[in-house]
């Protein structure tokens, strides 16, 4: 009987190997990336102030990658409606949220049960834009200051209304740090909504409101609405003549919106990696950037690791916020 050595068998292996088909390498999953309409859920009405950043963001991404992007409007809830939509879509890059400050870091304090966690649920993709809560009044208020505000509202207690966007939303608790450090009683009017409380504050059915700055700035421009003051660290560009609430005598006052993409967990990082890029890209143009500062917001376009912690810090700064100001909802 002949016995076959290694040395038989190693032509043999070598030459087994040689004549098999090359193994496929997986292809990357924005190699082709995208091929068809990419939707941009904002759990908000349209015509806000946040909807003209997303659709300035949508409107350059459909110029760089040639397929259209789409914002979705999805109000309702305080934005859970949108962000739950957005949760249950497939996680391959062709649905994105835009979420903000009371989306994504104050509705987890605020609610008991969310159909969603941001970070379990959510894959940050980038930073877009911050911009400062503005303090503005209707003009039929006989006030041309924080301080003139306070004064009448402390000889009016209790007849004063303020909108804001919703139960638990930042615009809520920015008011509500007002009123508790001047020792103010005012009424809460709550909205579904930015395009709703703005609309009814400048009709004069809300005396005043802390909205971001975006939303608020066309009104301010022509008259409609008076600005007071800026609740940021310090002065806006984009209104070098208004003083911040710390200026005015509240210090503690201090609230920053800020606006983003997350994508729903599982979506593959190099899309994810690849829409931070040329979103950062589309916020660097020249036209963006003016549009943006002509609203008073400033472009961001961080990276997802730079983003997730900015969302992780607010989680925490707004969880201690809401305890504080006892904001529990029963839902």
């Amino acid at each position: 009987m002949k016995v076959l050595t290694a040395s038989c068998l190693v032509p043999i292996t070598i030459a087994a190997f040689s004549s098999a088909p090359a193994i496929a390498q997986p292809k990357p999953a924005a190699a082709d990336y995208p091929n068809r309409v990419v939707r941009i859920v904002l759990p908000q009405p349209g015509g806000g102030g946040t909807d003209v950043v997303a659709r300035a963001v949508a409107a350059k991404l459909t110029e760089l990658w040639g397929q259209q992007v789409i914002v979705d409007n999805r109000a309702g809830a305080n934005g859970i409606i949108g962000s739950e939509a957005v949760v249950k879509s497939k996680p391959d890059g062709y649905t994105y949220l835009y979420g903000f400050t009371s989306v994504l870091t104050i509705n987890p304090s605020v609610y008991k049960t969310l159909p969603y966690d941001t970070l379990r649920d959510f894959v940050p993709v980038t930073q877009t834009v911050t911009n400062q809560m503005a303090l503005v009044i209707n003009p039929y208020l006989p006030v041309h200051s924080v301080k003139e505000l306070v004064a009448l509202a402390r000889a009016r207690p209790g007849e004063l209304l303020y909108g804001s966007f919703g139960v638990g939303n930042q615009t809520h608790l920015t008011t509500e740090l007002f009123r508790l450090e001047a020792k103010l009683k005012m009424l809460h009017v709550p909205y579904k909504g930015e395009t709703p409380s703005i609309t009814e504050l400048v009709g004069g059915q809300v005396a005043l409101m802390f909205s971001p700055s975006a939303g608020v700035a066309p009104f301010v421009k022509s008259g409609r609405l008076r600005l007071l003051a800026l609740a940021g660290e310090k002065r806006s560009p984009a209104f070098p003549d208004t003083p911040t609430m710390a200026e005015s005598g509240f210090p503690g006052v201090i609230s920053t919106g800020w606006g983003g993409l997350v994508a729903p967990a599982g979506t593959p990082q190099d899309i994810v990696q690849k829409t931070q890029r040329d979103v950062a890209r589309g916020l660097a143009a020249p036209d963006v950037r003016e549009r943006l500062a002509a609203l008073g917001a400033d472009p961001v376009g961080s990276t997802p690791e730079a983003f997730g912690a900015w969302i992780k810090a607010e989680l925490e700064k707004w969880t201690r916020v809401v305890k504080g100001a006892e904001l529990y909802h029963s839902q």
